[in-house]
């Protein structure tokens, strides 16, 4: 393997400091939040969320799930380590004249009593966890008896859309590249079986627990927009991106491939859909 995907696939395993997520909060909450919203909307749908429920956004990010529970009239707390996030999920907050709590603060240990909030939420953010088990248990702590507690994760890496076409476009100038590993497999893939999930989720002491793989969908207008999309969806890219040590040459080659494999996707209207399986687990306290 090229020295520099060894160390690239390595970067995946690390814990992401909290001021890479400010780096690319701009651009997250430019592409990401947005298209992530249905999804967010569609979990507080299962979990029965309404109006004058408490719930409790973990690793919130700028808002795909805080800002669709305030949209429905809970009372929304998000936390996250960044800063930068919660600000742009604040200024969500204040231009749809919603109300939404928002907190600096670690997920493994959160600083709130026991039994205090009706449901608890984690949406693509409990996964990216060191400590995903105790993340969770986290979460259960602060839910009350009877409340719900709702995980949502990345599924198959390799059932994933733009993970694939990433890889095929960096091996068109890096052959050996062979993406993330799988033994470990990244932070961001660790909940893809969901019977990992299932047990987690039990282990932290949830009852009636389901989880369903669904298969999320994303629509890209050009190539240009997702790389956009790509590249502002996670340091992780950013970090395979410097490790790999690209020429601008190459950069601007890998750029190109990318471009090519999603206008060979595109539907007679130019739109280009992506799909992804996404683990959804749901359990009771």
């Amino acid at each position: 393997m090229h020295p520099g995907a060894l160390k690239a696939s390595a970067v995946a395993h690390d814990e992401i400091p909290p001021d890479a997520w400010d780096a690319i909060a701009p651009g997250y909450d430019r592409t990401n939040t947005p298209s992530q919203m249905r999804l967010g909307s569609e979990g507080l749908l299962h979990v029965g969320l309404r109006a004058g429920m408490s719930f409790l956004d973990v690793a919130a990010g700028s808002g795909a799930l805080a800002i669709p529970a305030a949209r429905l009239g809970a009372n929304v707390t998000a936390i996250d380590q960044s800063p930068a996030m919660l600000d742009l999920l604040a200024q969500r907050a204040r231009r749809e004249n919603l109300r939404i709590e928002c907190d600096v603060m670690d997920g493994h240990a959160l600083g709130f009593h026991d039994d205090t909030f009706d449901i608890v939420g984690s949406q693509f953010g409990v996964m990216l966890f060191p400590d995903m088990p105790k993340g969770i248990r986290e979460m259960v702590r602060v839910t009350r008896p009877g409340g719900k507690v709702l995980v949502t994760a990345y599924g198959d890496p390799h059932s994933i859309d733009f993970l694939t076409l990433f890889v095929l476009a960096v091996r068109t100038l890096r052959p050996d590249f062979s993406g993330p590993p799988s033994d470990p497999p990244p932070l961001p893939f660790q909940l893809q079986d969901p019977r990992r999930l299932r047990n987690e989720l039990v282990d932290a002491g949830l009852e009636d627990v389901q989880v369903e793989t669904i298969t999320e969908s994303t629509p890209f207008t050009s190539g240009a927009a997702f790389w956009d999309w790509l590249i502002s969806s996670n340091p992780i890219v950013a970090g395979i991106l410097e490790e790999l040590s690209l020429s601008g040459s190459e950069r601007e080659a890998l750029v190109h491939t990318i471009e090519e494999l999603v206008r060979q996707r595109a539907t007679v209207d130019g739109i280009t859909t992506l799909f992804n399986p996404v683990n959804v687990g749901i359990g009771v306290k």
